[in-house]
């Protein structure tokens, strides 16, 4: 109980202390690029040892959508979270470009995903089922569907260049000021 409260506080102060930051938007003109990162920790959770699931979008060099959210099973290693979250990624993205097209009266090119794990882009991009991953869901499997038909594009991404881990991990003071200006989130307003 004093944990989740000394955890509320922590979050509140901080709310209070960006109360004049938000997220420029510049106009952008000819083909915008539609970009997701996406990234994972491995049984962040220490009562249920469930991972949280991080990704944000940016059209345009801008940041459009972003979510953290616990994931629904326990993985059994890191490429199995990472590899369910650039699922989860690629279902959003394709969701978002749709309903982007839809908006802007144009259809949004290829979903471009950076995923920073190199055997979760493996297992996405091999049509062999390998004997080590018959235990991820085969839901998880629709990034393969995605790749063949090249709806999506995925890229490696150096996990130091992962936008996304300011969602799913504990940053220190540098790294998340780093992490927040790539975002886009600026100071708008002074006192």
């Amino acid at each position: 109980m004093v944990e989740h409260l000394q955890a509320i506080k922590r979050v509140l102060r901080y709310v209070a202390r960006m109360l004049d930051y938000g997220l420029h938007y510049k106009h952008a003109s000819g083909v915008m690029h539609f970009i997701g990162y996406c990234d994972s920790d491995l049984t962040g959770d220490v009562d249920t040892s469930k991972s949280t699931s991080g990704m944000m979008f940016f059209l345009g060099g801008c940041l459009v959508c972003w979510q953290s959210i616990k994931q629904k099973v326990v993985a059994l290693s890191s490429c199995e979270v990472e590899y369910i979250t650039a699922a989860s990624t690629a279902t959003q993205g394709l969701w978002l470009s749709r309903l982007l097209g839809e908006l802007l009266g144009s259809k949004v090119d290829v979903v471009e995903l950076k995923v920073d794990s190199m055997s979760a882009l493996a297992l996405a991009k091999n049509p062999v089922f390998h004997g080590r991953s018959k235990h991820i869901r085969i839901k998880y499997h629709f990034i393969r569907d995605c790749l063949e038909e090249g709806s999506i594009k995925t890229d490696h991404i150096p996990t130091t260049d992962q936008l996304a881990d300011i969602l799913t991990k504990s940053l220190g003071k540098t790294k998340f000021q780093e992490m927040r200006k790539k975002i886009g989130l600026k100071q708008i307003t002074q006192h």
